[in-house]
């Protein structure tokens, strides 16, 4: 790493710069209403290649282009632009570890939270042992929070937008203030969601069950990919609408994202989870996704981007 955290470069309109340098105007819509669309993408370290892989980057480029066609901002950058803009910056720093890359498509100028443009991007990694502390915990301790998720019809979750994740802060901030590690929401049917920035399965029986796309769910990367690694190893995939209850009498769960990555959940409104510690199929598939983000798995080689 050539610089510390509070000194890292940054991509920020085309240049890469000191992260204290780069400036945006305070009545942008972006500073006044969360007018932006971002991916979290994340990049891991093989040490055995000496190689810096970033995780399928076209998967989290589409989504980024979908999110601004849905929140109707005008984007004028291609994804071979992010593409390029991600590996200049991660360069620049030098990097050789784990990274989570923020790299966002936000609303600049002296618009409004109606404006369409002038639009344009930063792109901002950071070593994944610097980021929120709930996403470098080995075990998490949740409650259902009394806060909705947002749904298709107000707010859709479809759309990884800035303002959206206000709805995560309310359940967030209700969970620690109560002594939680985090959260999960239901949606407005009274059925299980998804968490603060991450999704949720839970085992049953040997089956792997998450919620549907349909059910106030964020069209999650890990998500996808915990499902297709699930049915490599010939572990039962059900995604279907899951009861409150349920969280309570299941055998394991966990959580996932980019910045998640698979976490187990310990507790849920203080029922203790099968026993209080990660589950054998929650480990095991935590450890086939380490290797398939390191490019490690042959079968999924296509998902990784090398940086150097």
């Amino acid at each position: 790493m050539k610089t510390d955290v509070a000194n890292r470069f940054i991509w920020y309109k085309g240049e890469i710069v000191n992260v204290n340098d780069a400036k945006i105007n305070i009545l942008a819509p972006t500073a006044q209403f969360g007018l932006n669309v971002f991916e979290g993408i994340p990049c891991y370290w093989n040490d055995e290649e000496k190689q810096l892989y970033a995780f399928r980057l076209d998967d989290h480029y589409n989504r980024l282009l979908r999110s601004a066609r849905l929140i109707q901002i005008n984007c004028p950058y291609s994804k071979d632009d992010f593409q390029k803009a991600l590996i200049d910056v991660i360069k620049a720093n030098e990097y050789d570890e784990n990274l989570s890359v923020r790299q966002t498509l936000f609303v600049d100028g002296f618009g409004s939270w109606g404006s369409a443009e002038p639009v344009d991007m930063f792109v901002a990694p950071i070593p994944k042992g610097k980021t929120s502390s709930e996403y470098n915990k080995k075990g998490l301790n949740c409650c259902v929070t009394s806060w909705r998720r947002i749904s298709d019809d107000t707010l859709s979750p479809r759309i990884k937008c800035g303002a959206n994740y206000i709805n995560s802060r309310v359940g967030q901030r209700e969970a620690l203030r109560n002594g939680y590690d985090t959260c999960i929401f239901l949606n407005d049917a009274g059925k299980v969601a998804e968490a603060p920035g991450s999704c949720f399965f839970m085992i049953i029986n040997g089956v792997l069950v998450t919620p549907r796309l349909t059910d106030s769910v964020l069209e999650s990367i890990t998500r996808d990919t915990v499902i297709k690694l699930a049915k490599a190893m010939d572990i039962p995939v059900h995604e279907r609408t899951v009861d409150r209850t349920e969280l309570y009498t299941c055998d394991e769960a966990f959580l996932c994202g980019s910045a998640m990555e698979i976490t187990p959940i310990l507790s849920i409104d203080k029922y203790e989870i099968g026993n209080g510690c990660a589950g054998e199929l929650t480990q095991n598939i935590h450890k086939i996704y380490l290797d398939a983000v390191r490019g490690k798995i042959e079968q999924f080689k296509n998902w990784v981007t090398p940086i150097y």
